[in-house]
């Protein structure tokens, strides 16, 4: 017996964009890893919650390959916190590409955690840890060397909870959007409170991608 005849809801429905040329480049021998849980995040991802509807027609462009380019960021050996890893974004993406940093992904929803901690198992990615909790209730719990942060809050909120998960010496490595200079601007007072050095701005997979990523970057004394 085959299905009745497609409605147009069927044909409206977003399907996976192809895989980008760039992944190959950006995830190199770990691109396998990089696609089964891209595959997975589209499977799932509606369904619990970690992305929306109109995500997957952008998904390798905006959200995969916008996470991987700060990979190169990342100090060999190091141990980097990622604040409301949600689906993963940038957390897991990170883990996949650089094998040889340790992850401990923070993240406050239960539903979030399972994701996270079932699919860093599936994955096999030895070098992950997750915490459940949110970064003010686990600023005790761990002493990072880096700390990453993707669509979680503007810079006035997010230094303060990020600083004291960070080790003297330290980097904050928070993605934002196109709007950052304005952010960087309003949170000026936040930043001296928290002392922070070397502030920079940096624009990422400019040439490799379609979407260049924006970080704020920045040292803690």
């Amino acid at each position: 017996m085959t299905d009745g005849p497609a409605t147009a809801a069927d044909a409206a429905a977003p399907v996976l964009e192809d895989e980008p040329a760039a992944a190959a480049t950006l995830f190199g021998d770990r691109l396998a890893t990089a696609r089964s849980f891209t595959n997975e995040l589209a499977r799932r991802g509606e369904e619990l919650g970690l992305i929306g509807p109109l995500e997957l027609p952008r998904l390798w462009t905006r959200h995969i390959l916008n996470s991987a380019v700060v990979a190169p960021l990342l100090e060999a050996g190091g141990h980097v916190g990622d604040v409301g890893s949600g689906a993963g974004l940038p957390g897991l993406v990170l883990a996949i590409a650089r094998p040889d940093v340790h992850f401990t992904l923070i993240e406050p929803m239960e539903r979030r955690v399972d994701w996270l901690t079932s699919e860093a198992a599936r994955l096999g990615l030895e070098n992950v840890d997750v915490l459940r909790g949110r970064a003010e209730e686990v600023a005790d719990t761990v002493v990072l060397d880096q700390v990453t942060a993707r669509a979680v809050s503007a810079l006035s909120k997010l230094i303060p909870i990020t600083v004291p998960l960070v080790r003297s010496g330290g980097q904050l490595i928070l993605m934002k959007g196109a709007r950052v200079e304005d952010e960087m601007a309003a949170a000026r007072k936040v930043i001296l409170r928290n002392r922070l050095a070397d502030v920079e701005i940096l624009e990422l997979g400019v040439g490799v991608v379609e979407e260049t990523t924006r970080v704020f970057r920045a040292t803690v004394d």
